[in-house]
């Protein structure tokens, strides 16, 4: 009989490292400007584009996973020189991940969050989704069935993380209502970013696909609560999973109600596959104003393209 590895101990919730170049709150550079580059990605484990025709290799025994260590690496680096040559998007100050794995066979051992960080020398926090190990997941729709899952007894793990070249502060986890499938943890996390005096809170989160619209209320009703503890300016971001016009328009009819706006259209392509286009990915704002926006085609680290707003706390 296999036996479950138990949930995660409080100690394991948040992983913390620092990449960043050592300068406090009150540099010069940072305290006299008030505005910084804030972007979301679904990274996908940094895997590639390709999430149907892969899904589609894998169930027919044609995927290789020796090349993968070397490909995921690639990846990693080509994120990164997008997240900082200015070419797809502004150079970002602080980046919110999801589907940051971390050292898993999927990856070829890369801890995706800590690399990339590395490489863009920011700090980092990842919260990991504490997937179960020896219990069999349910089996999930069959257009949801694509995706290469974390191996039954792989001892790595995914989640989202916050990377920032400026200072982050009261770091919290929040862990999103799911009951159908242990396997599929959904969570996000929040931490207060310090450019000099200024301060923003960031809600990074990763809403399920797999829920009805009311589920994912849910979890978004989880994000809204949270942020009213805090009367600093708010953003609310990540992949909501929005796969369908109906859900988009309820999570933004939702997270207007609760005094949040986004400046993106409903329906703006943000994930593709297999010849679709979907509107995954959102920016909602509380408090700030948002002078530019985009979505940074066409990178191809994942299925979805990162997003992107230049948000400015002067006020």
């Amino acid at each position: 009989m296999v036996t479950a590895i138990p949930p995660l101990s409080e100690a394991e919730k948040l992983e913390f490292g620092n990449h960043a170049i050592n300068h406090s709150s009150n540099h010069p550079a940072d305290s006299e400007r008030s505005k910084l580059i804030v972007a979301s990605y679904n990274i996908r484990y940094a895997r590639g584009p390709y999430l149907i025709p892969g899904g589609i290799a894998r169930k027919l025994g044609l995927m290789s996973l020796a090349r993968r260590p070397q490909h995921v690496e690639n990846m990693i680096s080509v994120a990164a020189s997008a997240f900082t040559n200015g070419k797809l998007l502004p150079a970002v100050d602080v980046l919110a991940l999801q589907e940051a794995d971390k050292r898993t066979i999927r990856t070829g051992g890369h801890h995706v969050a800590c690399e990339l960080a590395s490489q863009l020398s920011m700090n980092w926090v990842h919260a990991p989704a504490g997937i179960p190990r020896g219990i069999k997941p349910v089996k999930r729709q069959w257009w949801l069935d694509f995706e290469e899952p974390i191996g039954l007894h792989d001892e790595g793990d995914t989640g989202v993380a916050l990377l920032s070249r400026l200072p982050m502060s009261d770091v919290t986890r929040l862990d999103l209502p799911w009951q159908e499938c242990p396997w599929r943890p959904r969570l996000a996390m929040a931490a207060t970013i310090s450019l000099g005096e200024k301060q923003l809170r960031i809600l990074n989160a990763h809403v399920d696909p797999h829920a009805a619209s009311d589920g994912q209320l849910a979890q978004l009703e989880v994000l809204a609560t949270h942020a009213e503890s805090t009367t600093l300016p708010t953003l609310i971001l990540g992949d909501f999973n929005t796969l369908s016009t109906q859900k988009c328009i309820e999570t933004r009819r939702f997270l207007e109600s609760r005094g949040y706006t986004t400046p993106y259209s409903t329906g703006t392509p943000t994930w593709r596959g297999g010849g679709l286009l979907m509107h995954a990915d959102w920016i909602f704002s509380r408090g700030v104003n948002i002078a530019r926006w985009g979505v940074a085609k066409p990178l191809k680290v994942s299925d979805h393209w990162p997003i992107w707003a230049e948000i400015d706390v002067g006020k």
